[in-house]
Order: structure tokens, then sequence, then C-alpha cells
């Protein structure tokens, strides 16, 4: 009697022990990469002239989109942890942004592939498209398609049998709104054909950037670093892909290892969402010599001490 007495009690504190170690994992790391995204776009108000450059308009679009994925998915989770049950009247905008920021990434990194493949092959005659004073253009069009899916999701949407939109408290989760199989498959296949375009536009960008690499002689730098970018985004594509492996990964590894699908989509979760969309921005931040140089100006404590350097230089 005793025994069983004790068994739910430590099932209990086990779980308990295991949402708050979740917890102390994203919440520090989505604090940092907040500090990154606030300290970067502080940055670009403060240097209005790296708004010449499409590229540094891409990538403070790349950093809005992930912040909204970030801030809507971690709040998710949040809830998630903490059994929230409410209405998925009010469920469903979280949902919808989580979705839409989610397909966006890869529009995205598609989009920055093609603007250095234009950037290599038309340095003189650039497409207006393809100018900063324009670029919204191509931003705007990448919303309306990342919007399309989860609008789609939302009109076939099928709950299940006594579950009112507005009063009935449910966890919200994706699979309050995706119950009908026909709904399921729909959305499957078109994330399937979604991510295969993105990636034969990656794939056409790295491949006639590498061919571009063996012929010039002359800056050949600037290509080589052009094919390194477009090399990041094809393993970030990847790993927005590898999302979609989670119900195999399950039946794989999730019994050999002894894993709850609770901690399986943790796993999959920190791994595949929130861990490239840390990266991402301190990637690139890193590997742009201008930016960083304008960041480092940037921070109180540590911008202070190189400005005074550089007067003196310049009165030597």
């Amino acid at each position: 009697m005793q025994n069983q007495t004790e068994l739910p009690s430590n099932t209990t504190f086990s779980t308990n022990l295991s949402i708050i170690v979740k917890v102390c994992v994203v919440i520090p790391l989505f604090l940092v990469f907040l500090f990154f995204i606030i300290l970067t776009l502080y940055t670009f108000a403060s240097h209005r002239q790296i708004f010449d450059s499409s590229r540094y308009v891409l990538f403070t679009y790349m950093l809005i989109n992930d912040a909204l994925q970030l801030l809507s998915s971690v709040l998710l989770f949040l809830l998630v942890m903490g059994s929230v049950h409410f209405a998925i009247i009010f469920c469903a905008p979280l949902l919808f942004v989580s979705t839409a920021t989610f397909l966006n990434t890869p529009l995205i990194l598609s989009t920055m592939s093609l603007e250095r493949y234009v950037a290599i092959f038309y340095p003189l005659h650039r497409p207006a498209i393809w100018r900063p004073e324009w670029i919204w253009v191509i931003i705007l069009s990448l919303w309306v398609i990342s919007c399309i899916l989860p609008t789609v999701d939302f009109i076939l949407m099928r709950l299940k049998p006594g579950v009112n939109v507005y009063s009935t408290p449910v966890l919200c989760k994706t699979a309050v709104i995706n119950a009908s199989p026909i709904q399921a498959l729909f959305k499957v296949s078109l994330n399937g054909i979604f991510f295969a375009v993105v990636a034969v536009v990656i794939l056409f960008t790295y491949i006639r950037i590498l061919l571009e690499t063996r012929r010039m002689r002359q800056e050949r730098t600037s290509v080589n670093k052009a094919l390194h970018t477009v090399l990041l985004h094809g393993f970030q594509l990847l790993l927005s892909m590898m999302a979609f492996s989670q119900p195999v990964a399950e039946l794989l590894f999730a019994q050999r290892f002894s894993l709850s699908p609770a901690d399986m989509s943790f796993i999959y979760y920190f791994c595949f969402i929130l861990l490239p969309r840390f990266l991402s921005p301190l990637i690139y931040g890193l590997r742009d010599e201008t930016l960083k140089s304008y960041m480092v100006k940037t921070i109180p404590c540590y911008g202070g001490r190189v400005e005074p350097q550089k007067e003196i230089k310049t009165n030597k």
C-alpha cells in the first residue's frame, strides 16, 4: 500500500523536474537571442547607411521574423509546460503567427541566396526589384506566401465533437486544429512541395556560384564568401526540414532510448526550431566585418574604448 502511494508522487516529482529543466534550458538562450536582436536592430537604426544594401535589409527582415517566431513558439512552449488551457479563439492567433513565421524562414533563406546570386552575376545591372528601395515588395510577397498554409489550415479546421471555439478550454497545440486526416494529409503534402521548391532554389544558386568561383580570377574573395553564405542557407534549410521527421524519429528512437513523446517533442523543438534561430543571427553577425564593427561601437561598455583610439589615429 505504501509503495502504491509513493509511485505517483515519484512520477509527479520527475515530471515537474523535467519541466523545470526544459524551461531553464530554453529561457536563458531566448534572452540571449533577444538581447542580440535588440542590439542589431538598434545598430541598424543608428547607422541608416546600412540599409543602402539589400543584403542588410533582408538580414533585418530575417531577424524580425525569427524574433516573432521565437516569441510565439516560446510562449506556446511555456503554456504547454504549465498545462494552461484556454479557448481556441485565443489560441488560434498564436498558432497562426508561429506557423507563418516558421514557413517564412526557408523563404527568406532562398531569397537571401538569390540576392547573393544577383549580386555576383549582375553587379552593375541589378534588376530594380533587388534594389534596397524596392526590396520591400519581395518581403511583402514572402509574408503573403507564408500565410497561405495557416490560412488554409484554419479554413479546413475540423474540431473534435463537443469542442466549442469560444468557450471550451484546450491545451494550445497544433493537434487541436488538425483533427481531420484529410487536413493532415494536405498539410504534409503542401509542406513537402514548399520545402522542395525552396531547396531547388538554394541548390541552383549554390551550383551557379560554385561554377563562377572556378571561372573568375578576380574578386574571388567575394564570390567565395557568397558561396559559403549560400551553403549556410542550405544547412539552415536542412535543419528546418528535419522538424518534419519527428513522427518517424518517434518510431525509431523513442522506444530504443526510452524517451517519452513529450521528451521527444522537446528535443525536436530545441534542435530544429529554436537552435537554428539562435545560431543564424550570431553566425551572420560574426561573419560580416562591417556589421560586427558597427555592433562593437554600439555596445556601451566596449564601444567607448574603441572610439578614442580611432580618434587618436586620425589626429596623427
